[in-house]
């Protein structure tokens, strides 16, 4: 066997099962394997007298009418997924995992403001992973903290999860929920989640089943408020969720995101997968506006109907019957125990991301014309007027990049042009198209040669 062979498993040319699912294989000759179960229909067959008459044998293994068996050179002995080591070391040691403080630390290093968010995350990580390194402690088997994060768009749950999985050096699939549907129509099985983490683990079953799987848009499957046709992309969905989310086994495409024929098969055990949910949910302030205002009544000690339509920690009120009536499966919920909110960015905020994270996308413009020799300074006036561009797009901080696009497009287009630049200053009234930028030419005595 081949040194780089060695770690995987043996496929049955005939069924597709592998190694661990069928037994052990029978090699013949041009590198191809047949388990028993195969082997002992096709002697069956042979018994029985129908060998000679090709349609009967292929009714016998099951194959359907009009199958042509690939050619030889096609055939693939192997399948692409790692052997369990035996008496290995555990695959989670317990005192390297970080603290919640230190994750949180690290996180604060990239992703700006939304505390007690970072702070949940933080905590239930730390639990989960607690969880897997010591499966068991003292006969009392702890429940996984699968977590729904919900906020506005812009506000860095992507982020969060993407730089969470970087810290922890695990496997991290993120995926989009409006893509799925109930098995047996167009679109994605509930099942493709889990090939996207078999793909971004390489592959390694023991490696992806303590990753974490990030599903956004999941308030995209919320259950239809008024319809009579069968919900195929919201409830059923959620109800397809429900086995992934509880911890079960289950069988998965290897290298495909559907099940097929001709695809290998393994085997999954979601036990100790980490599930995060996150939404928008837009609509659901009206919903918890609608519940807090509810008991409001007239008088001096009534409430105002429009007492909460100015408050920036609204989805901090959020209850799961808000979700239940956003749509939202009791049995679902049930499932993701731990619900928080993140802020709406605002301002300050706003400009924090411009200038804090290490890679804020201010550092990577500087970083770019720094190659040219050519020195970036922003006007702090400027950063406030980028701030309120992007407040009045209202798609958080996703806005930020768009309107930085457009006013640096002259300036990379036209510093090339000139290396007597030095330094170029980005003020406010050149934000707000009023102005330009400041220039200072490069000289002997003046400038320094710019470090890149």
């Amino acid at each position: 066997m081949n040194e780089e062979n060695k770690d995987y498993e043996d496929i049955c040319y005939i069924c597709h099962r592998t190694e661990s699912k069928a037994g052990k294989m029978i090699h013949i000759p041009n590198n191809i394997c047949i388990c028993s179960d195969c082997m002992q229909k096709t002697f069956d067959s042979m018994n029985s007298g129908k060998f000679g008459n090709l349609n009967s044998y292929m009714d016998m293994m099951q194959f359907p009418p009009n199958f042509q068996m690939p050619p030889m050179q096609d055939m693939p002995n192997k399948q692409k997924v790692k052997k369990k080591a035996e008496n290995s070391e555990p695959a989670l040691d317990i005192k390297k995992l970080p603290a919640p403080h230190k994750i949180k630390e690290q996180l604060d290093e990239f992703v700006v403001g939304q505390e007690y968010a970072k702070k949940v995350i933080s905590v239930a990580v730390y639990n989960h992973y607690k969880r897997v390194a010591t499966n068991m402690m003292d006969d009392i088997e702890i429940e996984k903290s699968n977590m729904l994060m919900i906020g506005p768009t812009g506000s860095g749950k992507t982020y969060l999860v993407k730089t969470l999985a970087r810290i922890l050096q695990v496997p991290l699939a993120i995926t989009d929920a409006t893509s799925l549907t109930e098995a047996g129509y167009i679109g994605d099985d509930v099942e493709s989640v889990l090939s996207k983490l078999l793909a971004a683990a390489d592959n390694d079953v023991e490696k992806a089943e303590r990753g974490i799987i990030f599903i956004d848009e999941i308030d995209k499957i919320a259950k239809k408020q008024s319809t009579t046709n069968r919900d195929v992309s919201g409830e059923s969905v959620q109800q397809g969720l429900l086995k992934l989310l509880e911890g079960s086994e289950v069988e998965v495409p290897v290298g495909a995101t559907s099940k097929n024929a001709m695809v290998p098969m393994t085997t999954i055990n979601t036990k100790n997968i980490l599930f995060i949910c996150g939404g928008a949910f837009p609509k659901l302030d009206t919903i918890i506006k609608s519940r807090l205002t509810k008991q409001s009544n007239i008088g001096f000690g009534g409430e105002l109907k429009d007492k909460y339509d100015n408050d920036p920690d609204l989805y901090a009120k959020v209850t799961a019957e808000d979700l239940r009536e956003f749509g939202m499966i009791p049995e679902f919920l049930g499932r993701l125990p731990i619900i928080y909110s993140l802020k709406e960015l605002d301002k300050a905020a706003l400009v924090q991301v411009l200038i804090k994270p290490k890679n804020a996308i201010i550092k990577q413009y500087q970083k770019l014309l720094a190659l040219d020799e050519v020195k970036l300074c922003f006007e702090q006036e400027a950063y406030e007027a980028i701030a309120e561009k992007a407040i009045e797009k209202k798609t958080g901080a996703r806005a930020l990049r768009a309107i930085i696009e457009d006013f640096m497009l002259d300036i990379m287009y036209q510093i090339p042009r000139d290396d007597n630049i030095g330094i170029v200053t980005i003020t406010r009234d050149y934000i707000e198209g009023t102005g330009a930028p400041k220039i200072e030419m490069r000289g002997i005595d003046k400038l320094e040669k710019i470090e890149v």
